[in-house]
């Protein structure tokens, strides 16, 4: 019953939220998943570690997909770079069961993400001034 309320939630949290938000929690996913396959790894289990890693590998490639270089080449083109790295990464943490090439990848996404929740919460109390302002 839980597990089925807290999907409800999500649900309405994701249709409600705008798309920096949206932004913002798959990089979360993105760590979530990470740090759990280097938790799999760490214990030996290896097909819930290669399942978390596939997950990661699924978001990067969903966000590698979702650039619009017709907006800003230049953005784009640098975070190409760091997905394809990421992506490089996640397969050869998978290949080799290696957490280290797993730390590679969170060390380089941690900053984008950043950034990331940054611009949106800027946005956020952007939007929310003009909207009071409306009043």
């Amino acid at each position: 019953m839980t597990d089925n309320a807290a999907a409800r939630y999500q649900q309405v949290q994701l249709r409600t939220s705008n798309p920096g938000e949206i932004l913002v929690a798959l990089f979360d996913g993105l760590f979530k998943f990470l740090l759990l396959s280097k938790h799999h790894m760490a214990a030996g289990r290896r097909g819930p570690a290669g399942e978390a890693i596939s997950r990661a590998f699924a978001i990067v490639s969903e966000l590698y997909c979702s650039l619009d270089h017709s907006k800003a080449p230049e953005l784009c083109a640098n975070l190409s770079s760091l997905y394809d790295f990421a992506m490089d990464r996640l397969t050869q943490a998978n290949l080799k069961r290696d957490p280290l090439l797993i730390d590679e990848v969170i060390r380089v996404l941690t900053p984008v993400r950043e950034a990331f929740s940054t611009v949106v919460k800027q946005q956020n109390v952007s939007v929310q001034a003009a909207s009071n302002a409306g009043r």
